[in-house]
């Protein structure tokens, strides 16, 4: 696992659960292909395929990688939820809600701020 330098906001959502403003990512509009790594450790996380425009105002993808998130549940808030967190570092990401699209119907809405996006015609980031 690569431990890498987080930002403030990168420190509050990763490892103190938080969660950027809605609509604030530059990840939202994201189109190109690539992929989305963990910005706490470099682990890979979705591809790009997986992301779609959900209107909730954090990037959503259908799903991980395989292996490369765990969930738990998030009672904070009043509320039920499942939160999402890398596998490989244990960062909170964000959550996953039972009504994206495709056979699964899950949209895992991401926090992206704590995402590194690397497109397919450039290296994967160290």
């Amino acid at each position: 696992m690569t431990t890498r330098k987080l930002t403030p906001e990168q420190h509050r959502i990763l490892r103190e659960h938080g969660t950027e403003p809605a609509g604030t990512s530059a990840l939202n509009h994201e189109k190109r292909p690539g992929e989305f790594f963990c910005a706490g450790c470099g682990a890979p996380l979705f591809e790009s395929g997986a992301k779609y425009n959900s209107g909730s105002g954090w990037p959503s993808f259908t799903a991980p990688k395989p292996g490369a998130v765990e969930t738990t549940t998030d009672s904070s808030h009043g509320m039920r939820r499942t939160e999402v967190h890398c596998a490989q570092c244990q960062g909170h990401l964000g959550h996953v809600f039972p009504d994206g699209p495709g056979p699964a119907g899950l949209r895992y809405c991401i926090n992206g701020a704590v995402l590194d996006f690397m497109p397919d015609e450039k290296k994967r980031p160290d």
